[in-house]
């Protein structure tokens, strides 16, 4: 494995369609990981509180509504 420099210098060689196609499989990589973390910290309760203090205000009537796509 190659420093993040190498791998830097590696896909500046790539041809675009490649370098592309590397960016979507990277997001796709972030993305899982993403979840994965979310995941875990649901399952943790690390969320618990932020959820708590959101139920609260929703239930004292203090949340607004979304914005809909037509606004």
């Amino acid at each position: 494995m190659g420093t993040l420099q190498e791998i830097e210098e590696a896909i500046d060689r790539l041809p675009k369609d490649q370098v592309f196609a590397l960016g979507e499989w990277l997001q796709r990589r972030i993305d899982a990981q993403w979840d994965q973390q979310l995941e875990d910290d649901v399952e943790a309760g690390r969320l618990n509180k932020v959820a708590e203090e959101a139920l609260s205000e929703y239930r004292a009537g203090k949340s607004k509504s979304f914005p809909s796509d037509a606004e």
